[in-house]
Protein backbone atom coordinates (compact mmCIF):
# COMPACT_ATOMS: atom_id res chain seq x y z
CA UNK A 1 0.00 0.00 0.00
CA UNK A 2 1.16 3.31 -0.79
CA UNK A 3 1.94 6.03 1.89
CA UNK A 4 -0.36 9.06 1.91
CA UNK A 5 1.37 12.44 0.51
CA UNK A 6 0.57 15.42 2.36
CA UNK A 7 -1.74 17.31 -0.55
CA UNK A 8 0.45 20.95 -1.27
CA UNK A 9 -1.95 23.05 -3.26
CA UNK A 10 -0.33 26.18 -4.97
CA UNK A 11 -1.82 29.52 -5.33
CA UNK A 12 -1.19 30.66 -8.77
CA UNK A 13 -3.33 30.45 -12.04
CA UNK A 14 0.30 30.71 -13.98
CA UNK A 15 1.07 27.36 -15.88
CA UNK A 16 4.81 28.02 -15.82
CA UNK A 17 4.80 28.74 -11.79
CA UNK A 18 3.46 25.58 -11.37
CA UNK A 19 5.55 23.20 -14.43
CA UNK A 20 8.94 25.17 -12.68
CA UNK A 21 7.38 24.19 -9.37
CA UNK A 22 6.95 20.16 -10.07
CA UNK A 23 10.35 20.13 -11.48
CA UNK A 24 12.01 21.60 -8.72
CA UNK A 25 9.61 19.48 -5.85
CA UNK A 26 10.31 16.13 -7.80
CA UNK A 27 10.91 13.30 -5.75
CA UNK A 28 9.87 14.88 -2.41
CA UNK A 29 7.13 13.26 -0.84
CA UNK A 30 4.13 15.67 -1.08
CA UNK A 31 1.55 15.74 -3.96
CA UNK A 32 1.30 19.02 -5.27
CA UNK A 33 -1.89 20.40 -7.00
CA UNK A 34 -2.78 23.65 -8.85
CA UNK A 35 -5.38 26.06 -8.35
CA UNK A 36 -7.52 24.54 -10.86
CA UNK A 37 -7.86 21.62 -8.43
CA UNK A 38 -9.91 24.06 -5.77
CA UNK A 39 -11.89 25.78 -8.71
CA UNK A 40 -9.67 27.97 -9.86
CA UNK A 41 -7.06 31.20 -8.23
CA UNK A 42 -9.27 33.66 -6.29
CA UNK A 43 -8.99 37.08 -7.55
CA UNK A 44 -6.64 38.65 -5.51
CA UNK A 45 -5.62 42.34 -4.92
CA UNK A 46 -2.04 42.24 -4.80
CA UNK A 47 -1.88 45.49 -2.12
CA UNK A 48 1.05 44.98 0.08
CA UNK A 49 4.30 46.73 -0.60
CA UNK A 50 6.42 43.87 -0.59
CA UNK A 51 6.59 40.17 -1.58
CA UNK A 52 6.10 38.64 1.53
CA UNK A 53 3.16 40.65 1.95
CA UNK A 54 1.67 39.35 -1.61
CA UNK A 55 2.29 36.45 -1.34
CA UNK A 56 0.63 35.89 2.26
CA UNK A 57 -2.18 37.49 0.51
CA UNK A 58 -2.72 35.36 -2.24
CA UNK A 59 -1.91 31.78 0.15
CA UNK A 60 -4.77 32.97 2.27
CA UNK A 61 -6.77 33.64 -0.64
CA UNK A 62 -6.68 29.74 -1.64
CA UNK A 63 -6.36 28.74 1.78
CA UNK A 64 -10.03 29.36 3.06
CA UNK A 65 -11.41 27.17 0.03
CA UNK A 66 -8.28 24.38 0.42
CA UNK A 67 -9.62 21.35 2.69
CA UNK A 68 -8.94 20.74 6.03
CA UNK A 69 -5.19 19.32 6.58
CA UNK A 70 -4.25 20.54 3.53
CA UNK A 71 -1.20 22.98 2.52
CA UNK A 72 -1.05 26.18 0.43
CA UNK A 73 1.65 27.98 -0.94
CA UNK A 74 1.79 30.91 -2.56
CA UNK A 75 5.02 32.89 -3.94
CA UNK A 76 5.60 36.56 -5.03
CA UNK A 77 8.27 37.56 -7.15
CA UNK A 78 9.52 39.88 -9.49
CA UNK A 79 12.61 41.69 -10.80
CA UNK A 80 14.64 44.32 -8.96
CA UNK A 81 16.93 46.49 -11.01
CA UNK A 82 19.81 48.78 -8.61
CA UNK A 83 19.51 51.68 -11.60
CA UNK A 84 15.01 52.31 -10.96
CA UNK A 85 15.73 51.91 -7.30
CA UNK A 86 14.26 48.48 -7.13
CA UNK A 87 11.37 48.55 -9.36
CA UNK A 88 9.87 47.10 -11.28
CA UNK A 89 9.88 45.58 -7.74
CA UNK A 90 6.43 44.01 -6.34
CA UNK A 91 4.58 45.74 -9.60
CA UNK A 92 6.86 43.63 -11.86
CA UNK A 93 3.71 41.57 -13.80
CA UNK A 94 1.95 44.68 -14.36
CA UNK A 95 4.68 47.35 -14.95
CA UNK A 96 3.37 48.49 -17.75
CA UNK A 97 -0.33 48.40 -16.84
CA UNK A 98 -2.52 45.77 -15.30
CA UNK A 99 -3.21 44.09 -18.47
CA UNK A 100 0.75 44.05 -19.93
CA UNK A 101 2.35 41.59 -21.61
CA UNK A 102 5.72 40.10 -21.04
CA UNK A 103 6.37 41.98 -23.56
CA UNK A 104 5.05 44.86 -22.58
CA UNK A 105 6.98 44.81 -19.27
CA UNK A 106 10.01 43.83 -20.92
CA UNK A 107 9.68 46.99 -23.33
CA UNK A 108 9.15 49.52 -20.88
CA UNK A 109 11.88 48.40 -18.77
CA UNK A 110 14.61 48.67 -21.79
CA UNK A 111 13.02 52.12 -22.39
CA UNK A 112 13.13 53.29 -19.03
CA UNK A 113 17.13 51.74 -18.88
CA UNK A 114 18.16 52.59 -22.27
CA UNK A 115 20.68 55.26 -20.92
CA UNK A 116 22.28 53.39 -17.83
CA UNK A 117 25.60 52.57 -18.63
CA UNK A 118 26.36 48.55 -18.55
CA UNK A 119 28.50 48.90 -15.36
CA UNK A 120 25.17 50.09 -14.13
CA UNK A 121 22.66 47.28 -15.27
CA UNK A 122 22.49 45.06 -11.85
CA UNK A 123 19.37 43.83 -10.95
CA UNK A 124 18.18 40.09 -9.80
CA UNK A 125 15.25 38.32 -9.49
CA UNK A 126 13.69 37.94 -6.29
CA UNK A 127 10.95 35.45 -4.89
CA UNK A 128 9.43 34.85 -1.53
CA UNK A 129 7.30 31.94 -0.87
CA UNK A 130 4.30 31.72 1.97
CA UNK A 131 3.53 28.50 3.20
CA UNK A 132 0.40 27.92 5.30
CA UNK A 133 -0.18 24.32 6.91
CA UNK A 134 -2.95 22.20 8.52
CA UNK A 135 -5.19 23.98 10.24
CA UNK A 136 -3.27 26.91 10.91
CA UNK A 137 -3.46 30.87 9.87
CA UNK A 138 0.60 31.86 10.70
CA UNK A 139 2.59 31.34 7.54
CA UNK A 140 5.76 30.21 6.81
CA UNK A 141 8.30 32.49 4.71
CA UNK A 142 10.74 31.13 2.40
CA UNK A 143 12.60 33.32 0.16
CA UNK A 144 15.80 33.51 -2.74
CA UNK A 145 17.28 35.61 -4.80
CA UNK A 146 19.26 35.53 -8.08
CA UNK A 147 21.87 37.94 -8.89
CA UNK A 148 22.76 39.22 -12.36
CA UNK A 149 22.57 41.91 -15.06
CA UNK A 150 19.68 43.35 -17.34
CA UNK A 151 20.80 43.10 -20.93
CA UNK A 152 19.89 46.01 -23.81
CA UNK A 153 18.22 43.54 -25.95
CA UNK A 154 16.19 40.52 -26.05
CA UNK A 155 17.49 37.06 -26.60
CA UNK A 156 16.18 33.74 -25.77
CA UNK A 157 12.80 31.86 -26.71
CA UNK A 158 12.82 30.16 -23.59
CA UNK A 159 11.20 31.27 -19.96
CA UNK A 160 8.81 33.88 -19.26
CA UNK A 161 8.22 37.56 -17.82
CA UNK A 162 11.67 39.18 -17.96
CA UNK A 163 13.67 35.96 -18.72
CA UNK A 164 15.06 37.01 -22.24
CA UNK A 165 16.28 40.55 -20.29
CA UNK A 166 18.37 38.85 -17.50
CA UNK A 167 21.87 37.27 -17.59
CA UNK A 168 22.59 35.65 -14.23
CA UNK A 169 25.88 36.20 -13.16
CA UNK A 170 28.24 33.78 -14.10
CA UNK A 171 26.68 33.56 -17.28
CA UNK A 172 26.64 34.45 -20.89
CA UNK A 173 23.81 33.81 -21.74
CA UNK A 174 19.74 35.12 -20.43
CA UNK A 175 16.89 33.03 -18.76
CA UNK A 176 15.72 32.92 -21.58
CA UNK A 177 18.47 31.35 -23.69
CA UNK A 178 19.87 29.09 -20.34
CA UNK A 179 18.73 25.17 -21.02
CA UNK A 180 16.06 24.73 -18.58
CA UNK A 181 17.79 22.51 -16.12
CA UNK A 182 20.86 24.82 -15.66
CA UNK A 183 17.92 27.98 -14.56
CA UNK A 184 16.11 25.94 -12.47
CA UNK A 185 19.07 25.24 -10.43
CA UNK A 186 20.08 28.82 -9.90
CA UNK A 187 16.95 30.68 -9.91
CA UNK A 188 15.11 32.81 -7.46
CA UNK A 189 12.28 30.25 -7.02
CA UNK A 190 14.65 27.41 -7.03
CA UNK A 191 16.72 29.02 -3.70
CA UNK A 192 13.67 30.00 -2.09
CA UNK A 193 11.99 26.17 -2.76
CA UNK A 194 15.57 24.92 -1.90
CA UNK A 195 14.56 26.33 1.67
CA UNK A 196 10.84 25.05 1.54
CA UNK A 197 12.54 21.34 1.12
CA UNK A 198 15.28 21.30 3.86
CA UNK A 199 12.19 22.64 5.72
CA UNK A 200 9.62 19.70 4.70
CA UNK A 201 12.44 16.87 5.43
CA UNK A 202 13.01 17.92 8.39
CA UNK A 203 9.12 18.61 9.34
CA UNK A 204 8.26 15.47 7.74
CA UNK A 205 10.93 13.22 9.36
CA UNK A 206 11.12 14.34 13.17
CA UNK A 207 7.13 15.86 13.09
CA UNK A 208 8.34 19.38 14.11
CA UNK A 209 4.63 21.00 15.28
CA UNK A 210 3.72 23.53 12.09
CA UNK A 211 3.00 26.90 14.07
CA UNK A 212 -0.35 27.41 14.88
Amino acid sequence: MKPIHPILYLATGNPHKVDEFAQLLAGLPISLESANALGGMPVVDETAKTFEGNALLKAQALYRQAPRGTWVMADDSGLETDALGGGPGVLSARFAGDNASDADNCALLLQQMQATASAERSARFRCVLALLGPNSSKALFFSGACEGTIASKPTGMGGFGYDPLFIPTGYQASFAALAPEIKASISHRAEAIKKFCDWLKHFLNVSTPFPS
